[in-house]
């Protein structure tokens, strides 16, 4: 039996595998809570862990233990403190602190160039280089104070036991921190004299030990249950496709969905991402660059809906979304404070105050966004989508419509992330991953690429 912990923005899960067939899940909310600044509730999560573990039946038959996390985290610790639960020396930072951009000018003068990094310069926290340099700015005792920077998924392995560990994927979510492309630190790191806080660089698939005797009383896992550097959540649903016959050899696309939505295309160009807002390259678990773009699908979703008198739990039906092309009932970006290829742009709700269907709008919008970010990538080759949006296949449908030269595939599964992460634990003995895929055919929805052109044409008049 395996454990897979998956720590995303808004949710958290731990799943129960085996032989690759999901046993059991179990889920609850993550929400960051108030403090010196806004902070991830590690004490509530951990408690959470422990009662759930402890809870289920088959606990005891765990034999490894792989973790999951969203990028942009760190946790600075002093590893000369004995209790781990009292080793933070400063809280964890949530990433959508704005409080962080005080140090933006400053902070300039020391970021390396993108051509370095292929980094970008994103808002708020998300690039943790900031959050380290203003952490360190502003509480330089503390900071002092720490022995080591874990990434957020390497955190979790060591308080459950493991070795004190670095990952490269979390390292090269856009944290300004690495060089992809010179598989190195970045200048960042070496100025501010964080080399020395970095753990050793592990693999993601590198057993770090095992469950420690206190872990084990608590939770009721074995000793002997194995502990793995794990993943950057996105990378966990992109790992599998590394290994996957049915990407073929030339490019291909992975299409994240959660809170984010992540375009990773796999034998991109680094090249192509230049000169597009919210562009870059996240590193796989072999350490090579991977093309990328981003919005906040889920969270504009949710956004869209509310503002216009809907929620996400609305269902979509095909007449409402033709409904809404036929009249050009639209909204355009920015609904995610600053993220994706149109941030930082003023919204705007071309259509009803309380339109009849906002689920359908909503849905439209991310589609279009989607199509947006694979012109941005100059995508080509096949396009396999994961996570959230699988819940909405409409929304699918649709993206296939808009890439008729490109075939859509969908994950028969929902939990991408999961078990690419799982897939971790044997890695290195699994030459082909094979997992089942369906085919998305294209919808047929009329006069789309008229509601398209319109909605190009409101933003471009937003823009001037």
């Amino acid at each position: 039996m395996k454990a897979i912990l998956d720590i995303g923005k808004t949710h958290i899960k731990l799943l129960f595998v085996n032989d690759g067939t999901e046993q059991a899940s179990f889920s609850c909310k993550n929400a960051p809570i108030a403090g010196m600044y806004p902070q991830a509730d590690v004490a509530s999560i951990w408690s959470w862990l422990i009662e759930t573990f402890h809870s289920y039946p088959n606990t005891a038959s765990v034999t490894d233990l792989v973790f999951t996390t969203h990028g942009a985290t760190a946790a600075l610790i002093n590893a000369k403190i004995k209790e781990k639960a009292n080793a933070l020396t400063l809280p964890v930072l949530d990433y959508e602190y704005t409080g962080i951009e005080s140090c933006a000018e400053a902070y300039q003068h020391v970021r390396p160039a993108f051509e370095d990094t292929l980094s970008p310069v994103l808002p708020a926290g998300l690039n943790l280089g900031r959050q380290l340099f203003w952490l360190q700015q502003k509480y330089p005792e503390q900071f002092n104070q720490t022995t080591h920077v874990l990434m957020y998924p390497q955190y979790w392995a060591w308080r459950f036991g493991g070795e004190l560990a670095t990952e490269v994927t979390s390292l090269g979510c856009h944290t300004d921190m690495w060089a992809p492309e010179t598989n190195t630190y970045s200048s960042l790191v070496e100025t501010q004299g964080w080399v020395n806080l970095m753990p050793p660089m592990r693999k993601a698939w590198d057993c770090l030990g095992t469950v420690s005797e206190s872990v084990a009383k608590e939770t009721g896992l074995p000793v002997d249950c194995k502990i793995y550097a794990g993943v950057h959540d996105s990378n966990a649903s992109f790992l599998r496709y590394l290994k996957s016959s049915q990407t073929g050899e030339g490019a291909f696309t992975v299409i994240s969905t959660g809170t984010w939505t992540i375009l990773m295309q796999g034998n991109g160009n680094v090249a192509d991402l230049a000169g597009h807002q919210d562009t870059l390259a996240n590193v796989d678990v072999k350490g090579n660059p991977v093309c990328c773009a981003r919005f906040m699908g889920g969270r504009e979703y949710e956004s869209i809906c509310t503002q216009l008198g809907g929620n996400i739990s609305m269902t979509v039906e095909l007449k409402d979304v033709q409904q809404a092309i036929n009249e050009q009932w639209l909204v355009t970006p920015d609904f995610s404070a600053g993220n994706g290829p149109f941030g930082g742009m003023e919204p705007s709700l071309c259509c009803p105050d309380m339109p009849a269907a906002p689920q359908a709008i909503a849905t439209l919008y991310c589609a279009l966004m989607i199509d947006q970010r694979l012109d941005d990538l100059k995508a080509t080759g096949p396009i396999f989508i994961e996570g959230a949006f699988l819940k909405n296949p409409i929304l699918c449908q649709i993206v296939a419509q808009l890439r008729p030269e490109q075939p859509v595939y969908l994950s028969a599964d929902n939990t991408g992330t999961v078990m690419g992460a799982a897939a971790l634990i044997d890695f290195e003995q699994t030459d082909t991953l094979s997992f089942p895929l369906n085919a998305c055919e294209p919808a047929q929805f009329e006069r789309l690429m008229e509601y398209k052109a319109a909605w190009y044409n409101e933003i471009t008049k937003n823009q001037s």
